[in-house]
């Protein structure tokens, strides 16, 4: 966002300048998250998550080419290739553990930025743009890990391809051809391997051009902040550059100690044993389950159980488990309190609690076996994770009466400040 007292690029050096007139990059990158991008003082560490995920994105892309180099997509070798990787390539079980541990890393980061979102209204207007390109980033995320699940050609990553593009079937005429389809067949074989390595390939790149129209929209209206009142005058903000950047520092040294601890110490934490086994398609496992990642949307799948009238559950559980992601589409909407952070909302804010909670029971229910109770739970976890973004959120935002907010970030962080409701809003 541009005030009228944020810094302009003025470049020193003979070549910036002849560089700034023919291919302005150091002025896009110092307008874009140097001193000249100003954003609200006022931030928290919880804001530090948007910066991760990015370092997260890189890593996946870095790691993912050299492991290609390496990798043939074809069910008789696919997983020896991976073994080979890691056994005999010079710094092969760096890149594959790096990589494997790294999307758990990657959705770690993006829940928490997701559900900050929620709690501080991130969604709101100006930001929906912001919010709507997060959501499609977090759709094709999805759409990659599946597809890198598969390549590896364990146990589980065939039967998971099995299972997952059998639900395509459940729907009505075109399910069964779209299945086929997706497979280039009738079960996973070769020419599943080789569509989902490219795809798999393909779509980080994707998820980076829209990263870049993310971080193009999030430029236009600035940064939200934790109190959801937007800049009013110079006092509100301080320069990305060198404030957030020394904030951002320490959160990556943070991140890369833990990152860093599961990919050398716990390698394989977050895998599944059956995975290590490769593919049979004689023999199924006695408990198929996606990566963790995936729980709360396969506990939701799962959760229906009986037919609808007409509808078959199998369909009914495919379109709540789509369901359960495009409802966030519509939160600028649903949501109608002009008041953006829950801080001041008590009433949501303990039905956020509430939600949080939900999405806990969700992931375990998801990882655990498709029995009781964990199947009654997940319809009752499924029930009030639709009920909370469908009714509760509308209800509330229309009926309930929010706290005072603060005249301006500046009174947020230092106290009441006659002097700053003098200054001239922007």
């Amino acid at each position: 966002m541009s005030f009228p007292w944020a810094k302009e690029y003025t470049p020193a050096h003979p070549f910036m300048k002849w560089m700034d007139e023919r291919l302005p990059i150091p002025r896009l990158v110092y307008n874009a998250v140097g001193g000249g991008y100003e954003v609200p003082r006022n931030l928290n560490y919880f804001w530090n998550f948007g910066f991760l995920a990015g370092l997260c994105l890189v890593i996946q892309i870095v790691t993912g080419i050299v492991m290609a180099m390496h990798y043939a997509a074809n069910s008789a070798v696919a997983f020896d290739t991976i073994e080979m990787t890691v056994r005999d390539v010079n710094w092969g079980w760096l890149m594959r553990y790096a990589h494997a541990n790294g999307a758990s890393a990657f959705f770690v980061v993006i829940y928490v930025h997701i559900f900050r979102g929620f709690y501080f209204g991130s969604y709101k207007a100006p930001r929906e743009m912001v919010w709507l390109l997060g959501v499609v980033i977090f759709l094709l995320m999805m759409a990659t890990a599946f597809m890198g699940y598969v390549l590896p050609w364990g146990q589980m990553s065939f039967w998971g391809a099995k299972v997952i593009t059998g639900l395509f079937s459940a729907i009505p005429l075109v399910g069964e051809p779209l299945q086929q389809w997706l497979l280039g067949g009738f079960a996973p074989d070769n020419a599943a391997l080789n569509r989902f390595f490219s795809l798999h390939y393909l779509l980080p790149f994707v998820i980076l051009g829209v990263v870049i129209l993310h971080i193009w929209a999030l430029h236009i209206p600035g940064s939200s902040n934790p109190t959801g009142v937007e800049v009013k005058s110079e006092s509100d903000t301080v320069p990305f550059y060198p404030y957030y950047v020394a904030k951002d520092g320490w959160a990556i040294g943070v991140f890369a100690i833990l990152y860093c601890a599961f990919v050398f110490f716990a390698p394989n934490y977050f895998g599944h044993p059956d995975n290590y086994i490769p593919a049979n398609p004689m023999s199924t496992p006695a408990h198929i389950v996606p990566e963790w990642y995936f729980w709360p949307f396969y506990a939701i799948l799962r959760a229906f159980t009986q037919n609808f009238f007409f509808i078959p559950a199998k369909l009914m559980g495919v379109l709540a488990m789509f369901g359960a992601i495009l409802v966030w589409f519509f939160l600028p909407w649903l949501d109608k309190s002009p008041i953006r952070s829950a801080s001041y909302r008590p009433v949501y804010k303990a039905f956020f609690v509430v939600l949080c909670l939900d999405m806990l029971v969700l992931f375990y229910c998801g990882g655990a076996e498709a029995k009781e109770p964990y199947v009654m739970i997940s319809q009752i976890a499924a029930m009030y994770y639709f009920a909370h973004f469908l009714i509760i959120l509308p209800i509330v935002s229309a009926i309930e009466k929010p706290k005072p907010l603060p005249y301006s970030i500046t009174e947020a962080v230092l106290g009441k400040d006659d002097a700053a409701r003098l200054e001239p809003s922007a």
